[in-house]
């Protein structure tokens, strides 16, 4: 997809994609196809994970050039990362951070 990842990772209940989006597509064509591709493997990972799905919606921040060594750093390290802060307090404190409007209902779906 022309989409080049530079770190992927995450932790229990998100994951973090740090690519260079292609001028060819659009992001939520691309996240689309992300979704359905994985989705699909992670079935096949065990019985458990039969009804594996992700949520409908997705975040999706551009960066700064000069940030993406400290991004590559923080996707690397979730784990001990979101053992002092929740990936939810998290997100809400991003959206407030930048004035974004938000309603819990949709957020968590």
């Amino acid at each position: 997809m022309e989409c080049h990842p530079i770190k992927i990772g995450g932790y229990t209940d998100h994951v973090h994609i740090l690519c260079m989006l292609s001028k060819k597509i659009a992001l939520m064509k691309l996240l689309e196809e992300v979704k359905s591709h994985s989705s699909k493997w992670m079935k096949t990972k065990g019985d458990d994970l039969g009804n594996f799905y992700w949520q409908d919606g997705y975040g999706a921040f551009s960066v700064n050039p000069s940030d993406i060594d400290r991004v590559v750093a923080y996707i690397a390290h979730q784990k001990e990362h979101h053992s002092k802060i929740t990936f939810q307090d998290e997100y809400r404190a991003i959206l407030k951070r930048y004035g974004q409007e938000y309603d819990e209902r949709y957020v968590w779906d």
